[in-house]
């Protein structure tokens, strides 16, 4: 597959990367335009303007949101050539990227960071897209985790929400575990290394497990065994969800300022994307 990518910051180039290590696309079959020099993997043509070459099955867009109008003044034409337009840009519906760059199929995209080791998730509004456009868009994203699409913009503002922000939390809730054990007398080494370990195992299992992730809970905590005490803290008032709740509310409604601010649309891509 040949991609043309317009700006490979750091979420665009953790997707790189993943689409190089899978075979997806080859180093020699990508070129990336950038405001600035860039460190890219080797093999990766670097250029301020697109290359005179046939169009590629699919083009790239990593830029800033403030950035698309004049990105679309100097780059309009040769990705108008282009089937597939695929964008990571905040408060960017697929309404304004057609505008934006009438000819390709405006693909709208929510991935998050752990997409560089194939386990991310990456969120798909594109209700317009035929299923040939679907067909090569999910092979293009199949290498980076799991791809979810939703034709109603309010689901993928809520998905991209969740996935976007979420691997930021989680990391907060492992320093937080983290300083709990030290709390209790480990040493802040000791307790990191504990911390994280725990965490990276109960996902593991809880992916491998036919059982929610409510049951397996209550699976390891036995009447009156130490983690039920844990637990009925977590649990009390709803403790802990309540926080994620309005954590979430509060990633959404900044995500509504961004998609405001940027082109008065949907907040579908920005509720996700505040997180980058």
């Amino acid at each position: 597959m040949r991609l043309w990518m317009i700006g490979c910051g750091n979420m665009a180039s953790a997707m790189l990367r993943r689409w190089l290590a899978s075979g997806v696309v080859a180093a020699e079959d990508v070129d990336v335009v950038n405001r600035q020099h860039r460190v890219l993997p080797v093999g990766v043509r670097q250029a301020r303007d697109l290359p005179d070459a046939p169009p590629p099955d699919a083009v790239i867009l990593g830029i800033k949101p403030q950035q698309l109008d004049a990105v679309a003044t100097v780059h309009r034409a040769p990705v108008g050539a282009a089937p597939l337009l695929v964008s990571m840009l905040a408060g960017a519906d697929p309404a304004r990227l057609a505008a934006a760059f009438p000819g390709p199929v405006p693909i709208q995209t929510m991935p998050n960071l752990p997409v560089e080791l194939g386990r991310g998730v990456v969120a798909v509004h594109a209700p317009a897209a035929p299923a040939t456009a679907r067909a090569v868009v999910d092979r293009l994203l199949a290498p980076l985790g799991l791809v979810e699409w939703f034709d109603d913009a309010a689901r993928f503002a809520a998905a991209g929400a969740l996935s976007g922000t979420g691997p930021a939390f989680l990391f907060r809730f492992v320093d937080a575990l983290t300083d709990a054990g030290v709390a209790i007398g480990l040493s802040r080494d000791e307790a990191a290394a504990v911390a994280l370990a725990t965490v990276d195992g109960a996902a593991a299992m809880a992916s491998a497990s036919e059982r929610g992730p409510a049951a397996l809970a209550d699976a390891v905590a036995s009447p009156g065994g130490m983690t039920r005490a844990g637990l009925d803290v977590l649990d009390h008032d709803r403790a802990l969800t309540a926080l994620l709740e309005r954590t979430l509310h509060a990633v959404a409604r900044r995500g509504a300022e961004m998609a405001a601010g940027t082109s008065g649309g949907v907040a579908a891509t920005a509720a996700a994307r505040s997180s980058t």
